[in-house]
């Protein structure tokens, strides 16, 4: 009792945290959302026993629950949500990571992200200790610090100028147990092989930019399992690809020079490959038109940190209008829609898709609150509510090869889990009805997340 004390007063959120883990617990009348099919299976009664779905029956038979009950008369189930590019631990906003990030992600429904840059110490130790319930978030695989040149401006970063830097610094990596290694823009070509090479030997994946230095087809013949950002297929679209190694990149320049066969042809290497796109949409939007949007307006605000608004974001702002100054606003508008469509013929090719952010890295780019408006961004691409949706459910468990895990609701699966107050299927942006989530078996209800949300708005108040 009195350990459990020392941790109450240590933490607003424990308390919230142990005393909601359910050894059993049902949820009856929910409508479950088949995930591969698209099909909805009314009435239906989802028992969890421990962290796993144990049956999945209708409510009309007669069953005797054991342990918690929860009516979810007229909501929807669904897998839970990942953020498949995230930065909890990242420069300017590190110091927030613990008690306002991670749980602004369960607080909207994401229980389980990809951290793809951050401090190393803060990420592995939020990694386990989430994992070991005594610490508030959604799952985590992590990076650790990214990956990137000998000049590099993060913090969260590791600068790479020789092979051998690169070599020692995965190896590094691997000894400490980070899940994968993260590729930045400013790897210097040699030592991007090297890194490469490295991973393969160890066997750890490599994900991340296709740095400016390497062709997306070598980034592909490397072995590189995802290219974030849409990073190289721009520059592979053109006839100018080689003199974007080492001169100026402009959605200008990009636009101008624009070759539909190139696309074509890089389009299929990347479908041939299955080669996983995260295109954090939302954000590419939100950076390329950041003079034509008023932050100052998104009814989330409250949850975004008080100096995040009045001094990260203006600084940062200020500096992507710097690099943007040959870029008219509507050739920017332009390039925005340009990618839309690149992703467009992507999906249709048959390249795999990730949902992701890069929160909180961007301009109001909210913990949680990002992923469904990332979603929204794929359905303006084309994909139908249930594709998007698969993107932040299905296609996660996919990538890490854990369907037996994740990703559908089926006896068998993590218990974690989403209830909507409406059908996401019939629109996107009813993901942003939660009601109650369920991670790793432990049931936040409606009104856990609505004390869970009122705590992180007046903690970000006082960042």
């Amino acid at each position: 009792m009195r350990i459990l004390r020392k941790l109450l007063v240590a933490s607003p959120f424990v308390l919230l945290t142990l005393s909601v883990h359910a050894q059993v617990l049902a949820i009856t009348h929910a409508t479950v959302v088949d995930i591969v099919t698209g099909k909805t299976s009314r009435d239906m009664t989802v028992t969890i026993r421990g962290n796993r779905i144990v049956a999945i029956t209708p409510s009309s038979a007669r069953n005797a629950h054991v342990g918690q009950t929860i009516d979810a008369h007229g909501q929807y189930l669904i897998p839970g949500l990942w953020d498949m590019h995230t930065h909890v631990y990242f420069d300017g906003t590190a110091g927030d990571g613990t008690d306002l990030i991670l749980p602004l992600f369960l607080a909207h429904g994401v229980t389980g992200i990809r951290d793809m840059g951050s401090a190393l110490d803060p990420v592995l130790h939020a990694r386990d200790e989430i994992a070991a319930h005594r610490l508030l978030g959604p799952r985590m695989f992590v990076s650790g610090p990214m990956l990137d040149g000998p000049k590099s401006t993060y913090k969260a970063a590791i600068g790479i100028t020789t092979p051998e830097d690169g070599r020692k610094a995965v190896d590094m990596l691997k000894r400490r147990g980070v899940d994968f290694i993260k590729i930045q823009s400013g790897v210097p070509r040699d030592a991007y092989f090297a890194i490469a090479a490295e991973s393969r030997q160890l066997g750890i994946p490599f994900d991340g930019h296709v740095p400016d230095a390497i062709r997306a087809s070598e980034a592909v013949a490397s072995g590189q399992r995802t290219f974030e950002h849409l990073i190289g297929i721009f520059e592979a679209s053109s006839p100018d690809e080689t003199s974007y190694l080492t001169g100026k990149k402009t959605p200008g320049l990009f636009l101008s020079s624009y070759d539909p066969a190139r696309e074509a042809a890089i389009v299929h290497l990347l479908a041939e490959r299955q080669i996983w796109q995260c295109p954090t949409l939302f954000w590419e939007r939100g950076q390329w038109l950041v003079d034509a949007t008023d932050y100052n307006t998104d009814p989330n605000l409250a949850y975004a940190g008080h100096t995040w608004v009045t001094t990260k974001w203006p600084r940062s702002r200020k500096a992507i209008l710097a690099s943007l100054d040959t870029d008219p606003l509507p050739v920017r508008e332009r390039f925005v829609e340009h990618e839309l469509n690149i992703v467009r013929r992507l999906h249709a090719a048959g390249v795999p898709f990730l949902a992701g952010t890069d929160t909180p890295a961007g301009v109001d780019v909210i913990p949680g609150v990002s992923l469904h408006l990332e979603l929204q961004r794929f359905v303006a691409a084309g994909f139908t509510p249930l594709q998007a949706l698969q993107t932040a459910t299905l296609n996660p468990a996919r990538f890490y090869n854990r369907l037996n895990d994740f990703g559908t609701v089926q006896p068998g699966r993590i218990a974690d889990l989403v209830l909507l107050r409406a059908n996401p299927l019939d629109n996107i942006a009813n993901t942003q009805t939660v009601t109650a989530v369920i991670t790793d078996g432990r049931y936040l209800s409606e009104w856990d997340l609505i004390r869970l949300r009122s705590k992180l708005k007046r903690l970000a108040a006082t960042k």
